[in-house]
Formats: C-alpha cells, structure tokens, sequence
C-alpha cells in the first residue's frame, strides 16, 4: 500500500469521506454528549488536528484517521494535573479555551481508528506516529492521551488500575494499545476514572446493543469496559467508561 496521510487543512476536499469511514467502534459509544463538542467542528475547527489516510491507488476511500485536540494545562489556568474525566474532560476543556481565547499548551489525542478490514496490519503504528509528528509540526511538544486499552472489554469486571498493572516479561504492558504507546516513547500516567458517561433509557439501551435490559442491577455489555449500571425502576442506565493517561514528550 502506498499510504499517504495529511491534515484537513492540507485536504479539505476529503473531509466528506469520514462520513463513510468504515470503523468498528459499537453503536453505544456514538452516544457520549460530549463527543458532540468536538466532531461536529472536527473538519473546521479542528481540521488542523484531523488527519486522513489513504491508498495512493485507490484516494476515494480512507483507510485510517486520527482525531486530536489542543487545549491549555498548567497552575496558571487552574488545571495542574491531567482531568479525571479522560476523553469528556479534554474537550470540554478545549470547548472552553476556545471561548476564552486562551492559548493551548498541550495536544491531546482523542482517537486512532482503522478500517475494520485493515485492522492487525500495522497501520495504527504509523497513525500514532502521524498524531506526534502533528502535534510537533503545529508547535507542540506534549501530546497526552486518554487511552482506551483495547484488550479491557475481555475483562470488565476488572479494575482498570488492576489491569494496568498486568505486564509481561519484557515489562512493557500486557494490552496492545498501551504496549504500543510506550514503545514510541509514552509514559503511563494513571487512571481517569471517568473518562467517558454515557447514559440512556433502557429502550435507547436496548436499541444500541440489542439486549433486554429488563434486569435493575450490572450488566456486562460487548465491547464495554466496565458493566452498565441499569434501573429498572428509573428506567435508565449508564456506563461510566475508565481510560488511562498516556504522555508522549515529543
């Protein structure tokens, strides 16, 4: 494959073809409110922070994109630490500074995705690579991320600071996605306990994971990283989702 990869500010004329971007994400994390805020203005606010990719042979369909946002951190803006609140957090943080006029200081990645046939083929290597060298080409020099460790939903009865502490022998982390990170360099900073709240009526629930949700109690959910909190009684559940803070010094 002869893969190129540019910004939306270099190729405006492709942002129409996220609309068609073939990802595997489940239909339930499409339904975080805060997710509104940044990939509603992804191909105009943020174009500079959207990068497609491509086959130079067949440039009509994206093989892979990457989403980043920049946002400020430090004591002088009141935010000395990385938020709680991962992926919600980081943008609505952006959100702010971009109303405030306040100059960002940091870039955080919000997503890596690869076409579903093309999943395995190390193409998520070279897009994380594509976000730092973006990152640094746009003046930055810290890229954080709130990692969804892809080998979690296996195990979501676990505690995330449990599963983050399985390693192998090499002492890189059992998980794929956290194990590349490091290996170009990241530095694991901790769990952000809440990195994305996700909540509906049991008949939204039922529609985008096809379960009966008849139940008041947890309920494992594919794909899920933690269970669901369902009540019966208030009719509603909600998934509070953990991520992990990674910090690439570029």
């Amino acid at each position: 494959m002869d893969l190129v990869v540019a910004s939306l500010t270099d190729r405006p004329d492709l942002a129409g073809l996220l609309r068609d971007f073939d990802d595997t994400w489940p239909e339930f994390m499409r339904h975080d409110p805060m997710g509104d805020l940044y990939y509603s203005r992804a191909t105009t606010t943020y174009a500079a922070w959207t990068l497609v990719a491509w086959d130079a042979a067949d440039p009509g369909r994206l093989v892979a994109k990457s989403h980043s946002v920049p946002f400020a951190m430090g004591d002088a803006v009141g935010r000395p630490r990385l938020p709680d609140d991962g992926w919600d957090g980081v943008i609505r943080w952006a959100w702010l500074d971009e109303l405030s006029g306040r100059s960002p200081t940091h870039v955080s990645g919000l997503e890596v995705a690869i076409r579903s046939d093309l999943q395995g083929t190390g193409l998520a290597s070279v897009m994380l690579e594509a976000k730092r060298q973006n990152a640094a080409r746009l003046g930055f020099s810290d890229l954080v991320a709130p990692v969804r460790p892809n080998g979690k939903h296996r195990r979501p009865r676990l505690p995330m600071s449990d599963y983050l502490a399985g390693l192998r022998d090499d002492g890189l982390p059992e998980d794929p996605w956290l194990r590349l990170h490091v290996r170009v360099g990241a530095t694991i900073e901790g769990v952000c306990p809440r990195a994305m709240t996700i909540s509906g009526t049991l008949a939204e629930w039922r529609s985008w994971t096809g379960l009966p949700f008849d139940e008041t109690g947890d309920v494992e959910v594919p794909f899920a990283l933690n269970p669901v909190h369902v009540s019966v009684e208030h009719d509603h559940a909600v998934y509070v989702e953990p991520g992990v803070w990674v910090h690439h010094r570029i």
